[in-house]
């Protein structure tokens, strides 16, 4: 049981917390009571606030509508004021730029164009918006009218700045193109860079506004008469330097390459060497004597010609070059086929001139003409790569051109070729042509020039026996076809030649003399050959030609030494008379000696003086004959001189005894020399 004093303790604890509890309760209760109030305070607030903002808003939002349908009001103002100074601006275009369109656009390209521009909208402006406009017609008369002046400026600009290339630059042009160092240095320059940025533009324009291709068409006209004049203006160039000083000249690019001893003409373009056609003798032809004074007249055509080919390319291609800049692209080849049409025909038509007159000149039989086509014809065939890809998208027609010149003169090269090889064979044998001294033929040396000149011109010359072959060996042709079928000819050439001169030695009476003759004529094909290195060429096809032609001239020879044998038959040992020494002879043996002593002697001074008369022109050859035949002669005569010139067979022995062994051998030796 709790004690009463600790009991009233524990009560007023108790009471006493209690008390706090209550005072904190009543605190907890106030503060809500605040809270509350405040709250309420608060909604009270924002309750004004939203009331007042509704009212802003809607006092605020009719406000900023009103403004911003007042700005877009006056945007549009602006906006229509501008359209209305940008329309107003195209009723004034004709006004403002008449002036500058009625003077023209020369020397103001740029500010000529600007006003072009300004009309150009005008008219379209007018065209959409009020096409019965009066400033329409207006506009467009003035567009016309500027159109027309800048195709009369294109037109004027082309005429007053394309120069003909001069000749002398067009040589340096060739002349440089395998000079890698001055290839850029040779680079033409038809129109200066001004000129050339105002007609750029001016083409610009004409395609892209003007709707006209009228002016291509004076384009190509132009520059066509430029190209085909500086063409011709080299080939007069060529012939005033050659009828002035035989020797057309480029001076600015020295001429590295090998030209002939006696003149230095320009290189012919991609060659080793300057060939210069040497013409036959009109022996070939029914007339007789030298073609003279064509030489240089032919060779200068032959040159201009190959030169003017060789120009062609390079201008074509230079205007190529600059037509590409002022021409719009899909009209390019077709400007460039017409614009190099005269040049080229004049090329062609000067080529198949030549052709013709080939063709003449091998009905007449004069072969020497044909000779002109060869180095034409290899030029063309060594051209024609660069001509094919200067014609790459040309018409059918353009391309064709140049192939159908060089099978025109392969044709008629091939015809005269076989021609030629017909001829020798069948040239007649004229007894007043003969040469009377037994001396080379004229048909002999004339086929040797002739076969000469076939070895500059190998692969063309095959490639006209070629072309008109028909097995199925010529469709796979190449150098090695070629060239046999060159040996071939030559080789029938050659067995022709020497069936003629079998049947030309016939008119000879004289059997020695017909074996001079054959000897003469083949010592001289031989050496000619061996010279020329044609011998390299026959052997192609046949091997033995050398041991053959020197087996002829042995056995000619052979054949003349027999014409010695009625002298030396005098003096052989042969049906001589027997006898004894100190025995007398007989009246018939001493006949017989006398016989002989006499045979031999007019045999001697006849054919001494015969053959004195005949030549050898090969000094070589001459004395071969000569000691062969001294020794022969002089072997027989001193035996017989041994045996006899002792026995008293005479009272007088000089009459029969009239020469030395020494003599005898100085007589032979005069034998071929005319002027003995």
């Amino acid at each position: 049981m709790i004690p009463p004093q600790e009991a009233s303790v524990r009560r007023r604890e108790i009471e006493d917390k209690l008390k706090q509890e209550e005072e904190t309760l009543s605190f907890i209760r106030d503060s809500l009571e605040k809270s509350d109030q405040l709250t309420k305070n608060m909604v009270s607030i924002l309750s004004s606030f939203e009331s007042r903002l509704m009212k802003l808003e809607n006092s605020i939002i009719p406000v900023h509508k009103q403004t911003e349908n007042l700005q877009r009001l006056q945007e549009n103002v602006e906006k229509t004021l501008s359209c209305l100074d940008h329309v107003i601006s195209y009723y004034h275009v004709a006004s403002d730029t008449e002036k500058i369109i009625r003077e023209g656009p020369t020397g103001r390209l740029e500010e000529y164009l600007a006003c072009m521009a300004k009309i150009q909208k005008a008219v379209e402006y007018f065209q959409d918006n009020n096409p019965d406009s009066p400033e329409l017609n207006r506009v467009k008369f003035l567009f016309e009218r500027g159109k027309e002046s800048l195709e009369s400026e294109f037109r004027s600009l082309m005429t007053r700045h394309s120069k003909v290339v001069s000749p002398v630059l067009i040589l340096d042009l060739i002349s440089g193109e395998d000079d890698m160092e001055t290839q850029d240095d040779m680079t033409l320059e038809h129109l200066s860079e001004s000129v050339l940025h105002d007609v750029i533009r001016i083409s610009r324009w004409l395609v892209e506004y003007g709707r006209n291709q009228d002016f291509m068409n004076v384009y190509y006209q132009i520059r066509s008469s430029q190209l085909d004049r500086s063409i011709k203006g080299l080939k007069e160039h060529f012939r005033k330097s050659s009828s002035s000083s035989g020797v057309p000249y480029s001076p600015a690019i020295p001429n590295k390459r090998k030209d002939t001893p006696t003149k230095k003409p320009v290189k012919r373009p991609g060659h080793e060497h300057d060939f210069r056609v040497k013409h036959l003798s009109e022996a070939l032809n029914d007339k007789h004597g030298p073609l003279a004074g064509r030489d240089d007249m032919l060779d200068m055509e032959i040159d201009a010609y190959i030169h003017c080919v060789s120009a062609f390319v390079k201008l074509a291609q230079s205007e190529y070059q600059l037509l590409t800049d002022i021409i719009p692209e899909h009209h390019q080849k077709k400007t460039f086929d017409s614009l190099i049409q005269d040049a080229l025909d004049g090329l062609m038509m000067e080529g198949e001139n030549i052709v013709s007159v080939a063709r003449k000149a091998i009905i007449r039989h004069d072969y020497s003409a044909v000779l002109t086509v060869f180095p034409i014809l290899r030029h063309l065939k060594q051209t024609k790569p660069e001509f094919d890809q200067v014609l790459q998208g040309t018409a059918a027609s353009t391309k064709n051109k140049l192939p159908g010149l060089i099978t025109s003169m392969e044709t008629t090269g091939a015809k005269a070729l076989e021609d030629f090889a017909d001829n020798i064979k069948n040239d007649p044998d004229k007894e007043y042509n003969m040469p009377k001294d037994g001396t080379v033929h004229e048909l002999t040396s004339n086929a040797i020039l002739f076969l000469q000149q076939l070895l500059d011109f190998q692969e063309t010359a095959g490639a006209m026996l070629a072309s008109q072959e028909t097995s199925s060996s010529a469709t796979s042709y190449n150098s090695e076809f070629s060239k046999r079928l060159l040996s071939t000819y030559i080789c029938k050439v050659l067995g022709n030649l020497q069936l003629n001169l079998l049947s030309k030695s016939k008119v000879y009476e004289d059997p020695a003399l017909r074996a001079i003759f054959l000897h003469n004529n083949y010592n001289y094909i031989l050496k000619s050959l061996e010279k020329s290195e044609l011998i390299h060429l026959v052997a192609v096809t046949q091997k033995t030609a050398e041991r053959s032609y020197r087996d002829h001239i042995e056995q000619q020879i052979q054949t003349y030494q027999r014409s010695w044998l009625k002298v030396t038959d005098y003096i052989s040992e042969k049906n001589l008379p027997v006898f004894q020494p100190g025995v007398k002879l007989r009246d018939k043996e001493r006949q017989m000696i006398k016989e002989r002593f006499k045979g031999f002697n007019d045999g001697l001074e006849e054919l001494c003086k015969i053959q004195k008369a005949w030549a050898i022109p090969d000094t070589e050859q001459r004395d071969k004959i000569r000691q062969a035949q001294k020794t022969i002669v002089k072997e027989n005569y001193g035996a017989f001189l041994h045996r006899y010139a002792s026995v008293p067979f005479t009272k007088n022995p000089e009459k029969y005894i009239k020469y030395r062994v020494e003599q005898v051998a100085d007589m032979i030796e005069r034998l071929f020399d005319t002027s003995a």
